[in-house]
């Protein structure tokens, strides 16, 4: 399966298993449970900070799709004050404290076929992935098959543009520089100057990689082929381009890629997750029957998927810390995020809203307005998107109104489409 795909399978079922666990008989149901909270968090947490139009048609379909663009895909992030959408070749960015329009910015000189992927938010500037098409009459492409555009975050005025892997692209960016995961090499390179700064060669084909922190971790696969056996882990400081070789203690690292987190990085097969240092490549622990699913960069704490139970364990020692567990999937809502213990999530349709689920307590604990619905954003390479961990802010897509549905359509006509931004 592709990186892409691998997301959406781990974010689907996870929502699976939270949704039982909210809505199981006996337990608190989000509308019932927001009537009686009276906390200063409750009062805070699930509040739309504000409400803006989107341009471009949308439409609004049922279940997990919910409010989204009538042609291709939108993407979004938020962070350093700045939420981004980019939809098309466009790129609108508003305030995220009040939802004042700050700029739109359309990208230009591409090859007719080109589109964004990918959307990020950084300390002065946006980056914006765009997948480029191929070439025609050859079904193969000339240089690289994606490029990242950098954005000023303030006016939104072009800085540059750099060439990118697919699943790549900007892994962390300032206003002074940008590092680039690209088709054979990881580069910093100076914004104002496009120049280089620093460059380490990953092999002939991409690889998978995670980000924990200031370190890449790029996988150094057995004969350079994609899906090998991984033998050792590249770790690159993404300040100074600084690199040294990670390697297990046995002859390679079992199972794929998956994450990096608080000192711990974690391949996964159908049989295990298993979580070895990232600095020594020494086995940590390993889980049987489980996969990783999502990280709190706030509470420092890991979540494992295991059949229908989600796990959340300790990082460091693969302690497991609570567990919650669900009989039945409803396909109506969906969940998507952790923070500080407290896991994001939807309902689904016309009655759409957002809640927060305390795992360690299995309760929920807040719930927001109505936001008919409602849809989250996520890249391709499972990066950005709807809640950055470090942001205590939602951004949404809802619609509004809803139009007439044309006969023999799936979809129905959005007239109002809207971005959404909430406390979290």
């Amino acid at each position: 399966m592709t990186r892409g795909r691998l997301v959406w399978v781990r974010r689907l079922s996870f929502a699976a298993v939270l949704v039982v666990a909210a809505f199981t008989p006996g337990g608190p149901v989000p509308g019932g449970f927001a009537a009686q909270c009276q906390t200063i968090r409750c009062q805070s947490a699930g509040t739309v900070r504000w409400i803006r139009s989107l341009p471009g048609s949308w439409v609004v379909q049922n279940g997990m799709t919910g409010t989204v663009p009538a042609q291709g895909q939108a993407y979004a992030a938020l962070g350093s004050g700045v939420a981004a959408v980019g939809l098309g070749m466009t790129v609108s960015a508003y305030a995220v404290s009040g939802g004042q329009p700050l700029w739109t910015a359309g990208l230009t000189g591409f090859q007719p076929g080109a589109a964004i992927i990918s959307v990020r938010v950084w300390p002065g500037v946006v980056t914006v992935g765009v997948a480029l098409p191929a070439v025609a009459g050859t079904g193969s492409r000339a240089g690289p098959v994606r490029d990242e555009v950098v954005l000023r975050a303030a006016t939104g005025r072009l800085l540059r543009v750099y060439p990118a892997a697919q699943f790549g692209g900007a892994v962390t960016a300032s206003a002074a520089r940008t590092v680039i995961v690209g088709q054979r090499s990881v580069t910093s390179y100076a914004n104002r100057t496009g120049k280089v700064v620093w460059s380490r060669a990953t092999g002939p084909v991409p690889q998978p990689w995670q980000v924990d922190g200031n370190h890449l971790y790029m996988a150094v696969a057995a004969g350079g082929q994609l899906g090998a056996t991984v033998a050792a882990l590249h770790r690159i400081d993404l300040n100074t381009g600084a690199e040294r070789e990670v390697r297990p203690r046995g002859q390679a690292f079992t199972g794929t890629l998956s994450l990096a987190f608080s000192g711990a990085v974690l391949f996964a097969d159908a049989s295990a997750v298993r979580a070895y240092s990232e600095t020594t490549g020494r086995l940590l622990w390993h889980f049987p029957g489980a996969l990783p699913d999502a990280v709190d960069a706030v509470a420092g704490h890991l979540y494992l998927l295991s059949g229908n139970t989600l796990i959340e364990v300790d990082p460091g020692t693969g302690h497991t810390l609570a567990h919650v567990a669900g009989a039945a999937a409803a396909s109506s809502s969906g969940l998507y995020a952790v923070r500080g213990g407290d896991v994001l999530g939807i309902d689904h349709g016309a009655l759409g809203k957002a809640w927060g689920y305390d795992v360690a307590a299995q309760q929920v604990l807040w719930t927001s307005r109505a936001l008919p619905w409602p849809h989250y954003f996520v890249d391709l390479s499972g990066i950005g998107g709807s809640a950055p961990p470090g942001q205590d802010a939602v951004l949404l897509a809802i619609c509004g109104q809803v139009g007439i549905q044309p006969a023999g359509s799936t979809s129905t006509p959005c007239t109002k489409p809207e971005l959404a931004v909430l406390n979290r």
